[in-house]
């Protein structure tokens, strides 16, 4: 027998995992985004002689429409995804999931010019259906490579990819729109992006910690160490329903997820015209300064999640005060800030970003909170409980932008007038309180009795969410 001591801050292959899932948190965000920023060229008249693409300002009262479309077909597919992943494994799924969306992504101009805007709108759906697999996958795949004393910062890392997909989709999108090629070459790069994705993930990609050749003995017990027990690797568990639907800790969570959901679409589908109706930016600066407040959520995120894990390591907190910290720094902030957006307009546009900078920054709490809490009450069905919740979520994601249209029928406001945005920042900010506080009231940190980790297992959970450098012993 040898002594070997791991450290959990070295490089290993649970790092290439990461990698990877970051990689495809980006490109796929980054495929979602970018229609948000092209719809404003795509429904805007030509401003040059030398344009080599169509636009199509008849699309203009269908844009929330085609915004929404994205989620008809993301919300289809969230528990089968989980089930599939689960029981086929991860890697050959999220590959072909991932293909189709790229693919789609790139067709989304010629269909558009065939077909009109029902074109594009099937290209969403379809490429939403892809993406229905990315969260339940990759809550898997947390599960599988993520121990826990490093939960709070891998999690935070590969959701950072949200935010930077963001960052970077919007003003790349906003500088390639105003080219002579125009809006339809960020389609072809986000989804070629997405292709190059999918390669790296079949030649690197692995479901676990068991399936990796190249992984040393002492990284995979060190990961292993707490997830499940050795001998339990590989076997399948029948999925508890009925326990998961009389869990109130799954329904802590399911409240926060559809709060985030409201909240974090209304901004990301809404904020471009706004800009462009209210703060009459050009389509090159709405983009880079629709994208800062990604870039800020980014950067926090990666300053929180470390803070949350030491927070429990050193056991300052326990995990679910932790996890409640966080969230309500996610939820309360953006909450106050969107408040905030209600009392200036065109007057102090620069103070109006700053506002959305501090609303959709400090977001990044969330990342660090109910995130990463089905992974807390059930290692084992983490990526079932994530696709139940993100089924709902994405319903919520859908109604966000139907909202504008709604509150302008009910009011008689248009989109160019400061009174309609006062309702929807009110009642975005309504959803991120009463779902915060739901959140902080009912949720857990423990894992549940439902989920088929045997005691032994809770045991070294317990003992390792306590180290941050253990002892194993191997043959």
């Amino acid at each position: 027998m040898r002594q070997c001591f791991i450290s959990a801050g070295l490089f290993g292959a649970r790092h290439v995992q990461l990698m990877l899932m970051f990689g495809a948190t980006i490109s796929s965000f980054g495929m979602r985004a970018v229609l948000n920023v092209a719809i404003v060229a795509i429904i805007s008249p030509h401003t040059r002689e030398d344009a080599e693409f169509a636009t199509y300002p008849e699309w203009s009262e269908k844009k929330n429409i085609i915004l929404s479309s994205f989620f008809w077909g993301y919300i289809c597919f969230q528990v089968f995804a989980s089930q599939l992943a689960k029981n086929l494994g991860v890697k050959v799924i999220f590959a072909i999931a991932m293909s189709i969306a790229s693919i789609f992504t790139i067709l989304v101009p010629f269909f558009g010019e065939e077909l009109g805007y029902g074109g594009v709108m099937a290209c969403r759906v379809i490429q939403g259906a892809g993406q229905g697999f990315l969260l339940p996958c990759l809550h898997t795949l947390l599960s599988n490579w993520a121990p826990i004393a490093e939960r709070a910062k891998f999690g935070g890392l590969v959701y950072a990819g949200q935010a930077l997909g963001t960052v970077v989709a919007m003003p790349v999108t906003g500088a390639i729109a105003d080219t002579r090629l125009g809006w339809p070459v960020s389609f072809y790069l986000y989804g070629g992006l997405g292709i190059v994705w999918v390669l790296c993930w079949i030649a690197f990609g692995h479901n676990t910690p068991a399936d990796d050749k190249n992984i040393s003995t002492a990284e995979r017990k060190w990961i292993e160490y707490g997830l499940v027990q050795e001998d339990d690797v590989g076997q399948k568990h029948p999925t508890p329903w009925k326990s998961i639907f009389t869990s109130v800790p799954f329904y802590a969570i399911l409240a926060a997820h559809c709060g985030q959901n409201w909240g974090f679409w209304t901004l990301l589908t809404e904020t471009p015209t706004y800009m462009e109706k209210i703060l009459k930016f050009s389509i090159t600066k709405n983009s880079l300064l629709c994208a800062l407040p990604y870039f800020v959520c980014w950067a926090l995120n990666l300053v929180m999640s470390p803070i949350a894990d030491m927070l429990i390591d050193k056991r300052y907190v326990s995990l679910i005060v932790s996890r409640k910290i966080f969230n309500s720094i996610g939820f309360f902030v953006p909450a106050l800030a969107l408040v905030g957006m209600t009392f200036v307009g065109s007057s102090n546009s620069q103070l109006a970003v700053g506002i959305l900078v501090i609303a959709v920054g400090f977001n990044a709490g969330q990342f660090s909170g109910f995130n990463l809490n089905h992974i807390d009450i059930s290692p084992t069905y983490a990526g079932t409980l994530i696709s139940l919740t993100n089924t709902c979520g994405t319903a919520f994601s859908i109604c966000a932008p139907l909202s504008v249209d709604l509150v302008k029928a009910l009011t008689g406001y248009e989109e160019d007038q400061e009174e309609l945005w006062k309702f929807i920042f009110y009642i975005a900010a309504g959803f991120y309180l009463i779902t915060g506080i739901i959140f902080n009231l009912l949720a857990s940190g423990d894992v549940q009795p439902w989920d088929k980790s045997d005691p032994t297992t809770k045991a070294r959970r317990s003992i390792q969410k306590k180290m941050s450098v253990i002892s194993v012993k191997y043959d």
